[in-house]
């Protein structure tokens, strides 16, 4: 079996899931001379799909693309950019406070400690069940009332939150005086020539369904609530230029994933996943492929089925969209099972 029928193989699979109603998968190498797309339940690779939280590697982008101007330092306290009023009580942990000492660094690597108000605060399950509108000002309040998890940095721990993402957004608004939407169209889809890929900001933007078990949900209202964290919209042939720009120089220089690829395990619900500097590493040789896997993926993948993983080891990129949101591992097990089919 070649490798370009090893990949349909998985996908065909894949969708033979009750939970997956619609989905699309495009796998390219860099050339792209190498270019396989899996279309199913009307998706195709031009249609709009729910970002969630890969789009935090468009947010990552913006932070290093200002870096790379000298508008920032990885290792800049957040008081630098946010009032002290918006930080205030934000990271108390065993009666010590944090806040003021928070690093852009810390959020980025989510090193923070901080409480994800995304999973833990239930706002999930609202979400399932209902469109609501959640501000920032009510996002930071719910984080504050939440114990966080460890101190900045603790014991070399990581704890994934959308806070740490949230307040990142804030950073890259204060620096440049503009909206994230505005920076995201300006810092990377201009220069990219992404036409169908931006942040909404209002209910008149296109903002695609997603599936929750049998249910279409459509969340207007709250996918333009998640913002930085996990607000974005693109295509599968958007984002395959976007993720190759993102780790072969196309928006900040390559060198500094030298500094990036400093990788910490996650909770245990976010299974194998590690993370680096604004992105995630999914190790290949260990117990998850009973040791029989090779490299890495490193990327993003979100929560309503979204993945965005650049596979080095075969220089391979794996974009698409799963279109549910009952099982959050699935798009995570589809990347390793694509892996191991290309091993």
């Amino acid at each position: 079996m070649n490798k370009m029928q090893a990949i349909e193989k998985v996908f065909d699979h894949m969708v033979q899931s009750k939970k997956v109603h619609k989905s699309v998968l495009l796998v390219e190498n860099l050339k792209g001379d190498f270019s396989i797309k899996g279309e199913y339940g009307g998706a195709g690779i031009d249609t709009p799909f729910l970002m969630a939280s890969v789009s935090k590697l468009f947010t990552t982008a913006c932070i290093l693309i200002l870096q790379n101007q000298n508008k920032l330092s990885l290792n800049d306290k957040l008081i630098k950019y946010l009032d002290s009023q918006l930080l205030c009580d934000l990271h108390i942990f065993k009666g010590r406070d944090y806040s003021l000492n928070l690093t852009i660094s810390d959020l980025l690597f989510q090193t923070s400690g901080l409480p994800d108000w995304f999973d833990e605060g239930g706002v999930k399950r609202r979400a399932v069940q209902a469109d609501f509108a959640i501000s920032f000002e009510e996002i930071l309040a719910k984080t504050k009332s939440m114990k966080p998890h460890f101190s900045p940095l603790g014991a070399g721990k990581a704890y994934y939150a959308d806070i740490n993402f949230d307040l990142l957004g804030k950073v890259v608004e204060a620096i440049l005086q503009i909206p994230l939407a505005t920076a995201y169209h300006t810092l990377i889809c201009e220069p990219l020539g992404l036409k169908e890929t931006y942040l909404p900001t209002s209910n008149s933007d296109v903002i695609p369904n997603v599936f929750y078990k049998n249910e279409s949900l459509y969340r207007p209202d709250f996918i333009i609530s998640c913002y930085a964290s996990g607000g974005g919209i693109t295509t599968a042939r958007e984002l395959m230029v976007f993720l190759k720009a993102f780790f072969n120089g196309g928006l900040f220089p390559q060198s500094i994933f030298k500094e990036l690829s400093v990788y910490r395990k996650l909770q245990v619900t976010m299974g194998p996943i590690y993370y680096g500097g604004g992105y995630m590493q999914i190790p290949l040789d260990n117990i998850n492929t009973l040791f029989m896997g090779k490299g890495e993926l490193l990327g993003h993948s979100g929560t309503t089925g979204s993945v965005a993983f650049y596979y080095p080891h075969k220089d391979l990129y794996f974009v698409g969209d799963l279109s549910q949101m009952a099982n959050p591992s699935l798009p995570i097990k589809l990347m390793m099972k694509l892996a191991m089919a290309v091993k």
